[in-house]
């Protein structure tokens, strides 16, 4: 099994997520950069990281979204490779068109960084299923932009195909003011899945307080991986 982490300008987690997949998961990974097309082909799961790619300019996300590197993410996401977008890594698949809506300015016009409660609404993702449904995971956030806004006939297309993948516990929880309290959503294929809190950053027991409820995440796509692996004969 294979992972690979995207560097943007700006990245500034992509170590971060490099050490949970690497040394964690204990799987080999890869970090590719930015301005080149890729053949991604031979990954089981692409990971956009947080950080401020292009510096944020225009919109989080509004440049990145036309490096190179992101025709060959679209087009392996089209084939139903996953793909996990953290933060701004979230943020880049919204401006891509791979996932519904848009994000705002936090409510507060504060950058937040904390520990938020989450809710998983929806444990039958590739991303959720080591966790248990209405499990909540304390997993911490650290953004300026993670308002995420998407308009009513939208947030009902989401509610209707099952694509919130996580919330924010409650209104007191909710770190941005993001429509829903949602912190997470997957694409109507379930393959791209983006979120706002970070789970690389408690993704050990030493990084999590006493639970390292990042770990469930990273966990699930490797047991789907292996599922899936299973389900299509390979070793």
């Amino acid at each position: 099994m294979r992972f690979a982490v995207i560097t943007f300008p700006g990245s500034n987690c992509d170590h971060d997520v490099f050490h949970a997949t690497k040394e964690v998961l204990n799987q080999p990974t890869d970090m590719l950069w930015y301005d080149q097309k890729q053949d991604l082909s031979g990954y089981d799961c692409i990971i956009l990281p947080g950080g401020f790619s292009y510096g944020d300019y225009l919109r989080s996300g509004a440049i990145a979204r036309f490096a190179r590197i992101m025709e060959s993410v679209i087009n392996y996401a089209e084939q139903g490779g996953l793909i996990l977008g953290i933060c701004n890594g979230f943020q880049i698949l919204l401006e891509a068109d791979l996932l519904p809506g848009a994000m705002k300015i936090n409510d507060s016009l504060k950058f937040t960084c904390r520990f938020s409660r989450i809710r998983v609404e929806n444990n039958k993702t590739p991303f959720t299923i080591c966790c248990q449904e209405g499990e909540v995971l304390n997993i911490p956030v650290a953004h300026g932009e993670g308002n995420y806004y998407i308009d009513p006939d939208g947030l009902q297309s989401l509610i209707k195909n099952d694509q919130i993948v996580v919330r924010y516990e409650d209104d007191r929880e909710n770190p941005n003011g993001s429509v829903d309290n949602i912190a997470g959503i997957c694409n109507k294929e379930g393959n791209v899945f983006g979120l706002m809190p970070h789970p690389e950053r408690c993704s050990e027991n030493i990084l999590g307080g006493p639970t390292g409820d990042g770990y469930k995440i990273f966990s699930s796509i490797l047991q789907s991986i292996k599922e899936r692996g299973e389900l299509i004969g390979h070793k």
